[in-house]
């Protein structure tokens, strides 16, 4: 766990992250989960299976859990009864215990077949930026680096590392030169693709304080 101002922060495997913020357990993208505690806000970036895990979203949600997602995940959700917010990128929400905003996340040059991008920019997809007060996380999600990026100025940055569907190691670093975080925090390692070395190397040889969790 990683203590930061107002809020902690894990990191549970994969894109998957916990923040403990005034009692609340505010949940991104849960997959694979072993842990056991409940969500009072679920947040699902997009509707991929190690993304919208509907097996584990049912390990961690309860009665009042509110589930905040873009459209694109309201088929893989329909039967989860809670209150749920659908959102779009390039939009603004304030909730009873935080504000948020988000912009689209998409691929750039990263292909399943030619022409066709893993994560296509036209399916709204998103990345969020939470803000807690006087603490800005943002959660990049499978993302390449994008104009969207520039000048964000978060207090921490959750990045992916990891080829193949999103950012590389060695374009993440090149990201944080247009995110500009205080602090960044690696993620998309060392489960469905490749390994802790590619955090470590992120971490190495990027400008800001990098923390592996």
């Amino acid at each position: 766990m990683y203590n930061y101002k107002n809020i902690s922060i894990q990191r549970l495997g994969h894109d998957w992250f916990l923040v403990l913020y005034k009692w609340k357990n505010i949940c991104i993208d849960p997959f694979e989960i072993k842990e056991n505690f409940e969500a009072d806000y679920l947040f699902l970036t997009h509707n991929h299976k190690d993304h919208t895990s509907l097996n584990d979203i049912n390990k961690i949600i309860k009665s009042d859990t509110i589930v905040i997602c873009p459209p694109i995940c309201e088929e893989n959700i329909k039967d989860i009864p809670n209150k749920k917010i659908f959102i779009n990128p390039n939009e603004n929400l304030t909730l009873d215990d935080f504000s948020l905003k988000t912009l689209p996340a998409y691929n750039t040059n990263k292909f399943r077949s030619p022409g066709i991008q893993y994560h296509p920019k036209e399916s709204g997809f998103l990345w969020y930026i939470l803000d807690f007060d006087w603490t800005k996380i943002y959660h990049a999600w499978d993302t390449d680096i994008i104009p969207e990026m520039e000048n964000i100025y978060p207090d921490i940055a959750l990045l992916p590392v990891s080829w193949v569907y999103a950012m590389t190691a060695q374009e993440a670093v090149q990201a944080i030169e247009l995110i500009k975080p205080k602090i960044a925090i690696p993620m998309h390692y060392d489960s469905i693709v490749w390994t802790i070395e590619d955090a470590k190397y992120f971490e190495k040889h990027t400008q800001c304080e990098v923390v592996i969790l």
